[in-house]
């Protein structure tokens, strides 16, 4: 059996994903920031008759709580084969602009999209390392692309997000040097865009489902030995090939 941890995975894209990989045979923890919602998650989860998942509370932005959550999850000596970075916040709708954004809406965001994931990767790195087939996945978005951003013929250019965009272009940046430095490891390291999926993150408004939104997920959790690793998967910004510019 393998094991997996969802940060964010109470509801939405994370808790559809913590389903789909219990159909795949995995035993789950599902982080959640409320202990409460994440049993209640569970509890549904269950009624399912899924079984092999509990509930972890993590706060990504909170070292305590992520130093806690890898001791609850250490002591059970399972190990841990894959884990999804998935706990993100918007900073609020569009326009989110350059010139009136507040500095703190842009500090709270990345200390959830960005330094979440990295004090959360760096706390479940070792137990990773003793996995035979270790995946991280980062859960990311088309608007943290620079390059599509800067293209005037993208889809949507003209939705520019200064804080949650630029958080999730650090967090793509943050996937290749962790990439790269695990390159010559059993790691597979990359960043998947779910889409544009209708969730309470953007009101409901996205096109994409959240069944399909989690299953480009779990397929960066399942790669093959032979799969690539710092890739940014997005079947959204590049249909053909399943591969976004960065």
């Amino acid at each position: 059996m393998k094991y997996a941890l969802i940060t964010g995975a109470n509801k939405s894209i994370g808790f559809e994903t913590a389903r789909q990989l219990l159909q795949h045979g995995f035993y789950v923890y599902l982080g959640s920031r409320s202990l409460e919602n994440g049993q209640q998650a569970v509890a549904q989860l269950h009624a399912e008759g899924l079984t092999q998942v509990e509930p972890v509370q993590i706060d990504v932005t909170d070292a305590a709580s992520v130093a806690a959550a890898r001791q609850a999850i250490g002591q059970k000596g399972t190990g841990l084969d894959v884990l999804i970075n998935n706990a993100g916040i918007s900073g609020g709708g569009v326009p989110q602009t350059a010139i009136d954004t507040p500095v703190a809406t842009f500090k709270e965001v990345y200390d959830t999209n960005v330094f979440g994931v990295v004090q959360t990767t760096q706390a479940f790195l070792d137990l990773l390392r003793a996995s035979a087939e270790p995946r991280i996945v980062n859960v990311t978005s088309g608007l943290g692309s620079v390059s599509l951003n800067a293209d005037p013929t993208w889809k949507y250019y003209a939705v520019k997000t200064a804080a949650y965009g630029s958080s999730k272009a650090a967090l793509n940046m943050y996937t290749i040097v962790l990439a790269y430095e695990l390159r010559d490891t059993p790691f597979k390291v990359n960043a998947v865009d779910p889409g544009y999926t209708a969730t309470d993150f953007n009101h409901h408004s996205g096109p994409g489902t959240v069944p399909d939104a989690a299953a480009r997920v779990v397929k960066a959790a399942l790669l093959a030995p032979d799969g690539p690793t710092g890739q940014f998967f997005s079947d959204d910004n590049a249909p053909e090939t399943g591969l976004s510019p960065w």
